[in-house]
């Protein structure tokens, strides 16, 4: 099994590799030798440099080099603190389990007790975080973290950073979800609160740590903040927001979402009023929250 893991996590070391492309070679080959021991499969995903090619006619071949490169990498992961989770880990979280297609391999660093803690709250909005929207966060946290709801959200700009700020404030626990790999922490000016959440929160990728962030990692880690939690909780969004992407992730993971009504005026509440038409939970204080979470 220890073996099939450093396999796994090697595989996603390698540029151009999907979750699908994953899926194919497990169906190919449960064990995963033939995909780090396949030169044609495994080489056109390599993330080094050609120049190693000067030594493939020798042993051990060039891809067991890679192969060996990566477990060195992982080894170091390990000793930043960084721990390597994969879906078939017995403390890999059950309810992102559930949703559609969920991280092969999970890269954390921080307190990893937060993974099994229930209920998780993601807490999501406009990176232009208005007084409105901070006065609500303002308001509803301290009930929330009273019952001991674990706060996730996505370290970005305004309402991200403010649900991480105020959970800790607090003295609650919260969890970030990143895009690109924890040694590239994007925005730049949330780097002290990342590595303050590494020590004492946590801190999520599933991307190898010295991922940089892509454009598409964005979108892709909100059905990783959905699907941690048990519900999902909209403040301020424009109608066309990442934040919406969040929550149609919850609805087709059939969990809880939740909506701050806003002013008609205010472009950051035209889509929270949208998400309340279309069925979400109008919230005005903490306790509707609080009473579909059974808290």
């Amino acid at each position: 099994m220890e073996d099939f893991r450093v396999r796994l996590i090697a595989l996603l070391h390698h540029s151009g590799m999907s979750w699908s492309k994953v899926m194919q070679f497990i169906k190919k080959d449960p064990s995963l030798q033939s995909a780090i021991h396949d030169e044609s499969q495994f080489c056109q995903y390599s993330l080094f440099p050609s120049s190693t090619n000067s030594i493939s006619k020798s042993k051990p071949s060039l891809t067991s080099i890679q192969f060996e490169n990566i477990s060195q990498q992982i080894e170091q992961y390990e000793k930043n603190g960084i721990k390597v989770i994969t879906i078939f880990d017995e403390n890999y979280p059950s309810l992102l389990k559930e949703i559609y297609q969920p991280p092969w391999v999970l890269f954390v660093k921080g307190d990893l007790s937060l993974l099994e803690i229930q209920p998780k709250l993601a807490v999501v909005g406009s990176r232009k975080a208005t007084q409105y929207g901070k006065n609500a966060i303002r308001l509803m946290f301290p009930p929330l973290v009273e019952k001991g709801v674990v706060i996730v959200s996505g370290l970005a700009n305004g309402i991200d950073t403010l649900a991480h700020q105020y959970a800790m404030k607090n003295g609650g626990k919260t969890i970030a979800v990143i895009a690109g790999g924890v040694y590239h922490i994007y925005p730049k000016e949330n780097a002290e609160l990342a590595k303050e959440m590494m020590k004492s929160q946590l801190v999520i990728s599933e991307y190898p740590p010295n991922t940089k962030p892509l454009r598409w990692h964005f979108p892709a880690r909100n059905r990783i903040i959905s699907g941690l939690s048990n519900g999902t909780f909209i403040i301020e969004a424009k109608r066309k927001s990442g934040s919406l992407i969040t929550a149609n992730y919850a609805v087709n993971e059939g969990r809880e979402v939740f909506s701050l009504p806003g002013s008609i005026f205010n472009q950051n509440s035209l889509g929270t009023n949208d998400l309340i038409k279309q069925g979400a939970k109008l919230v005005m204080s903490s306790e509707d929250i609080l009473e579909e979470l059974r808290l």
